[in-house]
């Protein structure tokens, strides 16, 4: 981050007590173990721990400084310091500071479902220097911190942007100030938290009022309880059958999908390194964004080897014995699940087995939603249909386990060559321990 200690007490609003050497910070962090030599710590304050109470530490690591409430400033060995009452508001005003001073285009993303995979493809499609949220980082804390991270040159921006409640996006937008939306879906997704899926609606809406009067919002053909919102939009690109962006073609073999894709600026195959369905529809949405920004169809073609998915997200793990375990352990909702469901139907020529946790925060609609998903399941022809948790008793399985070490015992037990297994649940539900639990005790 080429910005002056004066800009960064300037642009957090916050008091240089303390002067350091070096003019410029490398990077911001908000953890004090993983801190190093030219880190910016901040010293956030949580619902149990008080970052601010090693800040100490941050700088015997090698922190170039250190933004903390002043009861936390004394004593502290020497480095750049600055003093604000709310370090976390200094953390997004600064990172709104450097989307500034970058210039970048922003695309923020968010969606019911598939925003992380529209932000993988997109960050692997989209031309010259672009810089996307790392892992999860894609709340009021981590969007910052990714946009923090983006070095000089960044040509795009490309954040996607979590949502749990009313104003979220709204916040998330002011610091990103994205000038192209992408919302892939609105689906029962925190309808727990939000009450309903008009509510969720409204609140992905949200992102829309954040445009500029040149933005552009790239949305699926369908948009259900969104379509109300789409008047807040400068302008509209629709990706989907009959949109602005869809296939034209469209032909699935040894791992790749082949692709006609129909835009507003001509026609253009696209080998995609994926078979899912359901990332052909991401795909369309990431070609969608870059026809707004004017990136040539015949470069985001060249650029599909780049593609490559975040973690927990449709891992293909091979067992050995051609038994195959897709790994989608990393979230679920009905939208999700469906969509997984579907893909194991169409892939393996042997058994199909599913171990499915929880799908959480479905409010008082949960059983039924659980219910439906065991029903679709019976109907991808799933042999074994394996559940984690009391609440995946509501699946029907066969058989109910309670943890996901038990769970990677009894597919342990049972597994036969050629099988197929997903794994799927909430990230609350910790399935990623089966496929580990199980590597460990095939290797054993």
């Amino acid at each position: 981050m080429k910005l002056l200690p004066e800009q960064i007490a300037a642009v957090t609003r916050s008091k240089l007590v303390v002067r350091g050497e070096s003019c410029y910070p490398e990077r911001a962090t908000i953890d004090s173990g993983e801190s190093t030599r030219g880190d910016l710590f901040f010293g956030l304050r949580g619902d149990r721990v008080d970052g601010g109470e090693f800040a100490a530490a941050a700088i015997e690591n090698g922190a170039w400084g250190v933004v903390v409430r002043p009861e936390h400033a004394e004593g502290l060995p020497a480095a750049w310091t600055f003093v604000t009452e709310d370090p976390l508001a200094g953390l997004q005003a600064l990172a709104r500071g450097w989307r500034r001073t970058l210039g970048s285009r922003v695309v923020g993303i968010t969606g019911s479902v598939g925003k992380t995979s529209v932000k993988d493809i997109a960050r692997a499609l989209l031309p010259g220097e672009v810089h996307a949220n790392r892992e999860n980082l894609n709340t009021e804390i981590g969007l910052p911190l990714s946009v923090l991270e983006a070095p000089e040159g960044t040509k795009t921006l490309v954040l996607e942007m979590a949502m749990r409640g009313p104003g979220q996006i709204a916040q998330l937008a002011s610091i990103a100030e994205p000038e192209y939306a992408v919302i892939t879906n609105v689906g029962p997704v925190h309808v727990e938290l939000l009450g309903s899926v008009d509510a969720i609606a409204a609140a992905k809406a949200e992102v829309l009022q954040a445009l500029p009067r040149t933005g552009v919002a790239i949305v699926p053909v369908d948009t259900g309880p969104l379509e109300p919102h789409l008047e807040k939009a400068p302008s509209l690109l629709r990706f989907g059958s009959g949109g602005d962006v869809q296939v034209v073609e469209s032909r699935v073999a040894d791992g790749v999908t082949d692709t006609l894709i129909e835009t507003p600026n001509g026609r253009q195959y696209f080998h995609f390194p994926f078979t899912e369905a359901h990332n052909l529809e991401n795909a369309l949405a990431a070609v969608a964004a870059g026809v707004a920004l004017g990136a040539p169809l015949a470069e985001m073609a060249d650029r599909v080897a780049n593609i490559g998915f975040s973690r927990f997200r449709g891992e293909r793990l091979e067992m050995g014995d051609g038994i195959v375990l897709v790994n989608d352990c990393y979230n679920a909702n009905p939208v999700s699940m469906r969509a997984a469901l579907n893909h194991l139907a169409s892939i393996g020529d042997g058994r199909r087995i599913a171990v499915l946790g929880e799908m959480a925060e479905l409010g008082s609609d949960g059983p039924a939603y659980h219910r439906e998903i065991g029903e679709r399941a019976r109907a991808a022809e799933v042999g074994l249909l394996v559940g984690v948790g009391e609440p995946a008793r509501e699946y029907g399985p066969d058989e109910l386990v309670g943890t996901p070490e038990e769970a990677a015992e009894l597919l342990a037990a049972q597994l036969e060559p050629g099988d197929t297994v997903l794994v799927k649940g909430s990230r609350s539900a910790g399935l990623e321990a089966v496929a580990e639990t199980l590597g460990e005790l095939f290797d054993g």
